[in-house]
């Protein structure tokens, strides 16, 4: 336990790193044929071990870590030569440089960089002429390790770096290091091909490499943004990128065609995870929502926890989870989250439509009730009367309230159905209007011939029954207003007016987009009455808000008016 609390202190700290690169140093000085090398390169590959970012000090090592350890041993005490030791170079560039750009810190940025320098110069400078045998370099990089680099390595002690351990280890891009291993593995074949084909010293072979491979570079970057009609490598290498074990699109089109097919949130994620489980690199899957629980396949160490709103998904791989990778992973568990949402958000407006229509059927319902009690409360009164005219107005009222009870009930058992009005003849519906509230002080204006065309019975009688109902109880506070109902056939156009005081407007603004509090009630059965008049293809307004003449007009709505907002739809709200 002591020696893991100390190889886990150690293992971020810049110390191990200087130990580390002090005894590569060193072996490096006296060269592959002293005997001193080879315990100064055992050490060296053990301080790397506690070092390097690969794999966890806590962990156990598996199979093809001890392999490799084996392996870097052996070349180390029996196959030591110059070759090794600059691929061993190489491979350690490819990985500090992979992990310079992971630090925040500018200092410890600071610190990987002139690693780098070091490991750069010991590479090109001493080690790749020891290589070549090119005795004139060989001079120049013996001064150069003996002068110049221990006090690079002295300056790299003295940066003011935090010294603490993190709590989790440095991720390494493996595209970065395999790329800067290729880069450096370049320039040195590169500089032995001019050596040997142009009978260049080595210098000279540097820096034609060196000279070149700038040159390849600096084309790679003018190709890598779009130009002169050409897409850019950045977006070859993106949609590359895009790709995990299926092409992408193919894999998004499935997706989205299984969010369109499927009817609601919870078979759509099953369906999801069976697209998921077709990925070859994918060994399981478990995942957590609202709808509820499962997982798939065999869960294994490498894994990834994705949130995505209310869905969590953790995902397992058969091998470990590079950078790139992780970033397919979010992609997709992010993709999925947001199908999934948008199948709850569907799920609920499907919710509250049923709800609000079972909700507008039965305050439409109940307001044809309201009226109907008041219609019989009406003859009631009438049949108790004395008067000779009382028989033959029951007579004459009580066939209309008895098919009005019949509509009403039809609606209560197919509330859904409503859109589906009976329609009566125009002329007819007016003649039963004026019979059914002949008992009332109201003055009817009509043209001497009505035209017999349909319209849907059950709305015009909601909202002939609602105005003149709102009229008369404005009456019993405003005592002698008149009362005034007006059919116009062409354009079909109903007004109802009164004499009385106008609507405030604070009132007005707001009417037949919501309930709104009033003197006389919350004015929903207006409301209602004009949701339900543009659903049938009808607008309900208030055409007049003036001192004298407050008038309400229900007309037929145009074809181009049709599908309007109820933004323009006011009325005075008396129920």
């Amino acid at each position: 336990m002591l020696t893991l609390n100390i190889g886990n202190r150690l293992r971020t700290g810049r110390w191990l790193l200087l130990a580390m690169i002090g005894l590569l140093h060193g072996a490096l000085l006296l060269g592959v044929k002293n005997p001193w090398v080879h315990p100064l390169l055992l050490a060296h590959l053990g301080l790397f071990l506690l070092w390097q970012p690969l794999w966890r000090g806590e962990r156990e090592v598996g199979r093809g870590a001890l392999v490799f350890l084996m392996l870097a041993s052996i070349v180390a005490i029996f196959w030591l030569n110059w070759w090794a030791i600059a691929f061993w170079l190489t491979g350690l560039f490819g990985l500090v440089g992979a992990r310079v750009f992971v630090f925040r810190d500018r200092w410890s940025r600071l610190l990987y960089l002139s690693l780098i320098v070091y490991l750069l110069a010991v590479l090109l400078l001493w080690v790749v002429p020891n290589l070549f045998e090119a005795q004139s370099s060989i001079e120049a990089g013996r001064f150069l390790i003996k002068n110049v680099l221990p006090l690079l390595i002295l300056a790299m002690a003295v940066l003011p770096i935090n010294n603490k351990p993190t709590e989790t280890s440095q991720a390494v891009d493996f595209i970065y290091s395999l790329l800067l291993f290729m880069l450096l593995t370049l320039v040195v074949l590169g500089s032995l091909a001019f050596m040997t084909l142009a009978r260049l010293d080595y210098f000279d072979a540097l820096l034609r490499t060196l000279f070149l491979i700038g040159l390849v570079l600096l084309a790679l970057g003018g190709f890598w943004s779009p130009r002169f009609g050409f897409s850019g490598l950045q977006a070859m290498f993106s949609r590359y990128l895009l790709n995990v074990g299926t092409p992408f699109e193919d894999w998004l089109t499935q997706l989205t065609e299984a969010a369109q097919r499927e009817p609601d949130a919870t078979s759509y994620l099953r369906r999801a995870v069976k697209l998921l489980e077709d990925l070859s690199w994918l060994s399981g899957l478990s995942w957590q929502s609202l709808g509820g629980t499962g997982q798939l396949g065999q869960f294994s160490q490498h894994a990834a926890v994705v949130q995505a709103g209310e869905l969590r998904m953790t995902l397992y791989s058969r091998q470990s989870l590079n950078p790139t990778l992780l970033l397919h992973i979010h992609l997709l568990v992010q993709l999925i989250g947001y199908f999934y949402q948008a199948k709850q958000r569907e799920q609920s407006l499907r919710d509250i439509t049923r709800l609000q229509a079972v909700y507008e059927t039965g305050s439409r319902l109940t307001h044809d009730l309201k009226n109907m009690l008041q219609s019989l409360l009406s003859l009631t009164t009438i049949a108790q009367s004395r008067e000779e005219r009382s028989q033959q107005l029951l007579q004459q009222q009580l066939p209309l309230l008895t098919q009005r009870i019949e509509m009403t009930l039809i609606k209560l058992r197919q509330p859904l159905l409503e859109s589906e009005t009976p329609q009566l003849a125009l002329n007819a519906w007016w003649n039963a209007v004026r019979l059914r509230n002949q008992y009332r002080t109201i003055v009817w204006h009509a043209p001497d011939n009505l035209p017999d065309k349909n319209i849907p019975v059950a709305l015009f009688d909601c909202i002939i029954d609602n105005l003149i109902d709102n009229a008369v109880r404005k009456r019993q506070s405003e005592p002698g207003i008149t009362i005034s109902i007006e059919i116009q056939p062409d354009p079909l156009r109903m007004i109802a007016c009164d004499s009385g005081d106008p609507v405030p407007e604070n009132i007005t603004e707001n009417l037949l987009r919501g309930a709104v509090v009033s003197g006389n009630g919350l004015g929903i059965g207006l409301y209602q009455a004009a949701r339900w008049a543009e659903q049938l293809g009808y607008r309900l307004t208030l055409a007049s808000n003036q001192p004298g003449k407050v008038c309400f007009e229900l007309r037929a709505a145009g074809a181009g008016q049709r599908g309007e907002g109820r933004g323009s739809v006011t009325a005075v709200p008396r129920n």
